[in-house]
């Protein structure tokens, strides 16, 4: 399962430590002229080596479109690209290639295939991700037709955390730092506390919040389409994710008075008085701002000692080596708003189908 949508579909392929990462658009409508320089900026966005509390992997990660684009403009044809890979250490993975670290895709790949790429993870390491956030700017750029907006931001990391409510904040300032909070204070303590988990060999994790703006009502279907599912579904296949929540989330264990957006007629346009729904209701788009939070695991490579078994079944320690990343919020910021973006323009085209029968 290397395919991600319905409609506007991605596929992707390559590994960390192979000669390039890539991926298939399909799809995407004809006509769309490509910011090259925007798409290019998202990359640099997600890249390694950007600042101090990310990985210090250098890689340029610059896209190389093969098909699809004609004078800078999609056909409708599939869009084909790739990213090089320039900097792999390939060595730094020698001492574990027999063990299963901890917590990690190692175990789980050996069982399923019989065979796995050591090297950095291989298929399973963040670098996929790439293809995501290249397919996230190609959809980011269609949805800016429809004037739909997505911003997303580092809300926790560790027990330091924003309020839930996005709207106190200005998200315009969410780039103004190395972490992606917008509150500058909080972002410090952020940054503080990932440095010192670093120092420790230790890794940490958090939370992201992703806010969308301009969605009209109808996207989304009633029962297994459900538009909070297919983004639950983005959320939850990206690397380190462990939990997806919308609107009021687990919160809305309460009273049905204290939680129903109660209906108003806001000059001739239905709006709702709050939004605990988080812009979707029955699985459907109700117009209002959708928002939610994914919940990022810590970073399962750590620089210290632990515990595991070899491929033979002995016990054993490891400790690994090599440039990784002490908290993956700051870099996995773009990719939240790509897999939102590729899951939005693919229900917004399934609803313009819908719409001929």
């Amino acid at each position: 399962m290397n395919t991600f949508g319905t409609i506007f579909r991605l596929t992707s392929f390559g590994e960390s430590h192979g000669a390039a990462v890539g991926g298939v658009i399909d799809g995407c409508p004809p006509g769309l002229e490509l910011d090259m320089d925007f798409i290019q900026s998202e990359l640099d966005r997600r890249r390694p080596g950007q600042s101090r509390i990310t990985t210090p992997r250098k890689e340029a990660d610059k896209v190389e479109f093969l098909s699809g684009v004609f004078e800078n403009k999609t056909t409708g044809a599939p869009i084909g690209f790739i990213v090089r890979n320039e900097n792999q250490q390939s060595s730094d993975y020698d001492n574990i290639k027999e063990a299963f670290r901890p917590s990690h895709a190692d175990f789980t790949y050996q069982q399923k295939y019989g065979i796995r790429d050591y090297r950095g993870g291989g298929r399973s390491s963040a670098r996929e991700t790439i293809a995501r956030v290249v397919a996230g700017a190609v959809a980011k750029l269609y949805l800016r037709r429809l004037n739909i907006d997505i911003t997303a931001y580092t809300s926790q990391v560790g027990d330091i955390a924003l309020e839930n409510d996005y709207r106190i904040y200005d998200l315009s300032r969410t780039e103004d730092n190395f972490v992606r909070c917008p509150d500058p204070d909080i972002a410090e303590q952020m940054i503080k506390l990932i440095q010192e988990v670093r120092y420790q060999g230790d890794t940490i994790g958090g939370t992201i919040t992703c806010v969308v703006k301009g969605t009209p009502a109808g996207l989304g279907e009633p029962v297994f389409g459900k538009l909070h599912a297919m983004l639950g579904s983005a959320m939850l296949s990206i690397n380190a994710v462990k939990g997806f929540e919308y609107g009021s989330g687990f919160s809305v264990v309460a009273r049905g008075s204290e939680v129903n957006d109660s209906f108003y007629n806001d000059n001739g346009r239905v709006n709702t008085r709050t939004n605990n729904s988080g812009g979707i209701q029955a699985g459907i788009s109700n117009g209002q701002d959708i928002y939610f939070r994914v919940a990022f695991k810590p970073v399962s490579t750590i620089l210290r000692e632990q515990q595991t078994v070899d491929m033979h079944g002995n016990d054993t320690i490891i400790k690994a080596r090599g440039r990784h990343d002490p908290c993956v919020l700051p870099r996995a910021v773009p990719i939240v708003e790509a897999m939102a973006a590729i899951t939005l323009l693919d229900a917004y085209l399934l609803s313009k189908a819908t719409a001929l029968f």
